[in-house]
């Protein structure tokens, strides 16, 4: 197949694609969709206590801050109403991995900020594994994307992207050439152009992993920080940029690739989806910087 990101690609630090046209499943009130996708990056150092014990207050700051930034805005309702209408019907489409699931204080914010933009609470649902079935998300007109970060070892990294798996008919289906179809999920009929908001978890990220379902907190660090943007492929090139930063630093440079995360690039020059090209992203950091790491 042609197009699919190599090794060299990604150390050289750029995925090498062509931006697609419409980017289906972002909202149109993107600030930057006719230059570069824009992709926020936020951390600040109180996000987790000292037990690591996530602090409510800071990451709903932390969400205020990066969605008004990402729409422009200097209220955060007024930037969620940009967003979302009062009668949209919102389906929050979360990630329980029992090991790193979003966290609670996450998913709360973002519940928060669609109540005082208008949407009734009974129009909305948080949900993983029941996606297609939930009527919530079975009937909705608007979709936020949010997971945590984390290495997976088919597709190279879980990321907003492969987020949106439960709503294949097959789980398995995807798997084939290191998860290249992941991005087709966001063309079938339940999710194409819903999609208002991709949030990706980077508080407490996983920067290695030997199977399915490894987990070790030997490979998890308090990054303390959330990748915000309207593109779900910017944000996935961008926190794979970290991921391998951390792999380079903790593994060496010889492992800081994961798997070849190929569907990144695919998602972008095959499905249409958002842009992998780093020399077409607008990163923008806000708040905490020390270790931020790109």
């Amino acid at each position: 197949m042609k197009n699919i990101v190599t090794r060299r690609d990604f150390i050289r630090g750029t995925a090498a694609a062509v931006l697609g046209a419409a980017a289906a499943g972002l909202s149109k009130v993107s600030p930057a969709q006719e230059s570069k996708s824009r992709v926020i990056l936020i951390r600040h150092p109180d996000a987790l206590d000292e037990n690591s014990e996530f602090n409510e207050a800071v990451i709903q700051q932390m969400l205020d801050e990066a969605v008004m930034k990402l729409v422009d805005q200097s209220d955060p309702v007024a930037a969620f109403r940009l967003l979302v209408k009062p009668d949209d019907i919102v389906g929050i489409k979360s990630n329980v991995w029992s090991y790193l699931p979003t966290p609670a204080a996450v998913e709360r914010a973002i519940k928060r900020r669609l109540l005082d933009a208008g949407v009734r609470e009974e129009n909305i649902s948080i949900d993983d594994h029941t996606v297609r079935t939930n009527q919530i998300f079975v009937k909705s007109t608007a979709l936020i994307n949010v997971r945590p970060l984390r290495t997976h070892y088919l597709a190279g990294i879980s990321g907003c992207i492969k987020n949106y798996i439960m709503f294949g008919e097959s789980q398995e289906a995807f798997h084939p050439d290191s998860c290249a179809s992941l991005g087709s999920a966001f063309l079938l009929p339940q999710v194409k152009g819903k999609t208002r908001l991709n949030i990706l978890c980077a508080l407490t990220p996983q920067y290695h992993g030997r199977g399915p379902h490894h987990f070790s907190r030997r490979f998890v660090w308090n990054y303390k920080g959330l990748l915000v943007s309207q593109d779900p492929v910017a944000v996935d090139a961008i926190a794979l940029r970290l991921i391998m930063a951390k792999r380079r630093l903790e593994l060496g440079p010889g492992q800081e690739l994961p798997p070849v995360p190929k569907h990144i690039q695919i998602a972008d020059t095959k499905y249409g989806l958002g842009t992998s090209d780093l020399n077409k992203i607008e990163l923008i950091k806000l708040g905490w910087l020390d270790g931020v790491m790109i």
